[in-house]
């Protein structure tokens, strides 16, 4: 005797599509790392892990708004340029947001990512341009660093370091040396804007001939903190 096929609830037939959580996206000229001046768009995910000392998103730590990654897609799209920088809060945090990479590298863009490093890179898509910090003892972060990520960089992506003061420096300063960093990737120096002027960081770098690329946040000086430039 045939019976009839047990109903199965339409929530568990119809998957819903992958979904990222969002506290903004946004155009605006990159500010730092090796696409510094180029218009971007940045899609800027909630939460984070690490509470940094410096940190200058804390708005992006809770809220946002649930979205489907292919809408994000195409809001990146149609704002029509090249570069698109994947941020947060840590992106990582999301485990679709490797997804995202994917979408936006298949989608022909040119795709950087932000990450604190702190979590594994190695899931990322090739194509993308990683952009990872190393958190000093200033940061209140050290211990998170995750150090296995270190010997994965590779010449597309950039080290960063956010120097609170001299012994940042030094710190960082060893790390690069111990670690051969600068023959793997690109190596940023940072001033934190409320701890360290920019001009005793340089001073630094020219006099121990570090083989480092000093950089400072082009969008502190064009618009300070403003959320969303």
């Amino acid at each position: 005797m045939n019976h009839p096929a047990a109903s199965v609830p339409s929530e568990i037939v119809q998957s819903p599509l992958p979904r990222l959580k969002i506290t903004e996206i946004f155009l605006s000229l990159q500010g730092e790392a090796d696409t510094a001046g180029w218009l971007t768009v940045f899609v800027r995910l909630t939460g984070c892990p690490l509470r940094c000392t410096y940190c200058d998103t804390e708005y992006a730590f809770h809220g946002g708004q649930w979205r489907d990654i292919d809408d994000i897609v195409a809001e990146v799209l149609g704002h029509g340029v090249r570069h698109v920088c994947v941020t947060g809060g840590e992106p990582l945090a999301q485990k679709r947001c490797l997804l995202l990479l994917r979408q936006l590298c298949d989608a022909g863009l040119d795709v950087s990512l932000e990450t604190s490093g702190a979590l594994d890179i190695g899931g990322v898509d090739p194509r993308v341009s990683r952009v990872v910090d190393l958190k000093t003892p200033g940061s209140g972060e050290m211990a998170r660093n995750r150090l296995q990520n270190l010997p994965l960089l590779t010449a597309r992506d950039q080290l960063k370091f956010v120097l609170c003061g001299r012994g940042d420096y030094e710190w960082a300063r060893d790390m690069v040396a111990t670690h051969r960093l600068h023959e793997r990737c690109m190596v940023l120096f940072s001033p934190s804007k409320s701890e360290l002027t920019p001009r005793e960081l340089a001073d630094w770098i020219v006099a121990d001939r570090l083989p480092v690329r000093f950089q400072m946040q082009l969008h502190k000086l064009l618009w300070n903190d403003e959320p969303g430039r």
